[in-house]
């Protein structure tokens, strides 16, 4: 008899970017201007795991890395219907990018898995405060698994046989893939739609206590591979796009429109100059 199918959901708690102002002065984000949220790709990753255990019956976990705040986080992952929530934190994982994350998620989740042997790790496609993509394909390469990125559908979990077969979205389509298991999914936002949590679960939300661990708890991790000191790329700066300026409104009868409208042409020929060489100059 197989065992039950575990799956582990790795997230991350983001300032909501529809609301997030930048410092003009220091030209940074000012992440207290906006409320921490789940980020939302991650909240599909989740759901998508509770909708692959009502199918194969199993274990719902997720895992976070950030301060202590990062708790809502995982208490919003139990309302939505995971099962067990574990968070590492610590100052030493501060400054991390995404080569230091995906390295102290896969220490942490090797920890999970020697509780509970890890069947399918999904992720979010990306983090709306980072737009890289990479956390979750780096944890795969660390863990010597299959990533199996832009999934927006999963066909079958063949436990038994250690196989599963998804779709992973193209621009004009999808192709199938069949993939051995363990491996790690990142998913797209329309793999499923997120319902309103049930009162039960919101309810255990409210009450739950995750399984929170420091570095000392990860066992044998190399300290240099951590935050800043593990970190080879840094953001230099960041700043906040230019407001477009608004258009030249054309008065006048048509003809007076037409003279109007040529003499800007004119004074942006630049841009439609072409090259001796027949292209755009």
């Amino acid at each position: 008899m197989s065992r039950m199918l575990h799956i582990v959901a790795c997230i991350k708690q983001v300032p909501d970017t529809k609301i997030i102002k930048m410092n003009p002065k220091t030209n940074t984000m000012d992440r207290s201007s906006a409320p921490a949220i789940l980020n939302p790709y991650d909240s599909h990753a989740v759901e998508e795991a509770v909708r692959l255990r009502a199918r194969y019956g199993g274990v719902v976990s997720v895992l976070t890395m950030g301060p202590p705040p990062a708790v809502k986080a995982i208490r919003k992952c139990i309302e939505i219907g995971a099962d067990e929530g574990y968070m590492i934190t610590d100052r030493a994982f501060a400054g991390a990018d995404t080569l230091a994350t995906s390295y102290a998620l896969t220490k942490a989740l090797e920890k999970i898995g020697e509780i509970r042997p890890i069947d399918v790790i999904i992720c979010g496609k990306m983090t709306i405060d980072g737009d890289t993509g990479q956390v979750g394909p780096g944890i795969a390469r660390r863990l010597d698994m299959p990533p199996l990125t832009s999934v927006n559908k999963v066909v079958e979990i063949n436990q038994a046989e250690r196989y599963t077969i998804i779709h992973r979205k193209l621009e004009d389509g999808h192709e199938v893939i069949r993939s051995t298991l363990p491996c790690l999914f990142s998913v797209e936002k329309d793999i499923n739609d997120v319902p309103y949590s049930t009162l039960p679960n919101m309810l255990r939300a409210a009450r739950y206590q995750p399984h929170i661990w420091s570095v000392s708890d990860l066992g044998d991790i190399d300290k240099t591979q951590l935050g800043l000191k593990g970190s080879p790329t840094i953001v230099s700066s960041v700043w906040a796009p230019q407001k477009p300026q608004g258009g030249k409104l054309l008065e006048g009868e048509p003809e007076e429109q037409i003279r109007q409208l040529l003499d800007v042409l004119l004074e942006r020929r630049e841009l439609f100059e072409v090259s001796a060489g027949g292209g755009a100059s």
